[in-house]
């Protein structure tokens, strides 16, 4: 009876560690904290051997000094520079003057506009509340309604998570790439290759950009099925080629030059970043938005960004430890062993876990803690790291919008007017959730959509 308690234990912790997360404590300390608490207590039962925290110093300091990581805080600080300098701003109300004639135009609008911001920005929080001052109010007031216009806005603010540069790409890029080298060790295979953050860049960009089709299409076709629901701005200016041109093209130059480089392998994507935190800079100074006041606010708001994703990092290396040396990874191997259906049910059954995890945890807790877990024993498996990775970037992204605890759901209620009800935000994130996992059910019966990209780019190489 004892043996089959400890042989769970794993599971046990995993259950324990949603309980603490869910109860409201800060994510980092709680993966810490409910790790080396089950730690203690198996040392002192005589279940758990304390050597495995002797790997524990090597492990943080392994994480502090990962260069790909460096990419997060400078794509956040391009983020933020690009955010503060009034750039959304001035794309939206072009974007409006030359949609918003025709029904669901601002929809329209808002949508191409959020996949600028999500290919120039990749953070889901300020796409989310600068689409929510900015187009939000507007979009009331010519007549929208309100689950439309709410569901559009935090829909399009999640595309942050999928159209590089984004930030969850940077993190799940190096958390497969560690899975993907324990899978060679398992198979007894030396390869020097493995899956970058670039791959993993090339491989979003076909599913980014049907996703955005996707929700341009479900515009249109509220626009031909309910026109009242999304009527046309008709007071609405017009805009001059020039001005067109003004403000599209510094945002897309930008866009190109940090995804091209990388593509092309001209650069990393942490070389990659530092160009694109440069050029959000020069951007920032051409529109006369680089204060010093500025400044500091940017650099406090990626310094916060940043010591929270590697806080979380930290904590999850402690809990992915002691996970492993409770047995960890033989148990999930051998639950996917028994499962009928081979590898396609072993990934559904993933994909299934990430979604429903979803609703109470958030994509980076997922990324440091479920990913570790069962990314080695499904690339071990003979599943494609890039797939993989894009099928659980999309996945991720569902959680953003579905309740209690979607991100984007709170971004949004902070900023909107009380005339729009939380009722409104779930009834309009509800067909986009649909339109996500649509997305998802493609790349899995087509996994080209991610894989031919990286394969012709490698080669060209």
């Amino acid at each position: 009876m004892l043996e089959a308690v400890i042989e769970w234990i794993p599971l046990i912790m995993f259950a324990a560690i949603c309980l603490v997360l869910m109860l409201g404590y800060p994510v980092a300390f709680s993966l810490a904290g409910t790790a080396m608490l089950f730690a203690g207590v198996g040392i002192i039962a005589g279940w758990f051997d304390p050597n495995y925290l002797s790997a524990l110093p090597s492990r943080l300091f392994g994480t502090i000094n990962n260069i790909t990581l460096m990419a997060v805080p400078l794509f956040v600080l391009m983020g933020v520079l690009l955010e503060r300098s009034r750039i959304a701003e001035e794309l939206l109300d072009t974007m409006a003057k030359l949609f918003g004639r025709m029904p669901g135009g601002l929809g329209i609008s808002v949508i191409l506009v959020g996949a600028l911001l999500a290919a120039s920005t990749g953070i889901v929080g300020a796409t989310v509340v600068t689409m929510g001052l900015l187009s939000l109010p507007t979009m009331l007031r010519r007549g929208y309604s309100p689950s439309i216009a709410s569901g559009t806005i935090c829909a399009t603010g999640t595309l942050g998570q999928i159209i590089p540069p984004s930030i969850a790409l940077v993190l799940l890029g190096d958390t497969l790439s560690t899975a993907y080298q324990q899978a060679q060790l398992q198979m007894n295979v030396i390869n020097q290759e493995t899956v970058s953050v670039g791959d993993l860049f090339m491989g979003a960009l076909v599913p980014g950009v049907l996703l955005v089709l996707l929700y341009l299409l479900y515009i249109i076709f509220i626009a031909l099925r309910d026109p009242d629901g999304v009527p046309p701005a008709k007071d609405i200016g017009e805009v001059s080629t020039g001005r067109l041109l003004a403000n599209l093209l510094p945002p897309v130059g930008l866009i190109v030059t940090v995804l091209g480089s990388i593509l092309i392998g001209a650069a990393t994507p942490t070389e990659a970043a530092a160009v694109g935190a440069l050029g959000a800079a020069l951007l920032a100074k051409l529109k006369g938005e680089l204060s010093l006041r500025r400044l500091r606010e940017v650099g406090q708001s990626t310094l916060e960004v940043t010591c929270m994703v590697f806080m979380i990092l930290i904590g999850a290396a402690v809990f992915s430890l002691v996970f492993r040396g409770y047995g960890g990874d033989e148990l999930i191997q051998s639950l996917f062993a028994q499962l009928d259906g081979g590898v396609g049910t072993a990934v559904f059954v993933v994909m299934l876990a990430i979604f429903l995890l979803g609703f109470i945890l958030d994509f980076i807790e997922i990324t440091f803690v479920v990913v570790p877990i069962v990314g080695p024993i499904l690339l071990a498996m003979g599943v494609d790291p890039v797939w993989l990775g894009i099928m659980i970037a999309l996945n991720l992204q569902t959680s953003f919008l579905t309740p209690p605890f979607g991100f984007a759901l709170f971004y949004l209620r902070g900023v909107a007017p009380e005339s729009v009800r939380t009722t409104d935000l779930y009834r309009g994130v509800a067909p986009f959730i649909v339109l996500q996992l649509l997305m998802l059910g493609m790349l899995a019966l087509w996994p080209e959509l991610a894989t031919a990209l990286p394969e012709w780019v490698r080669s060209l190489r």
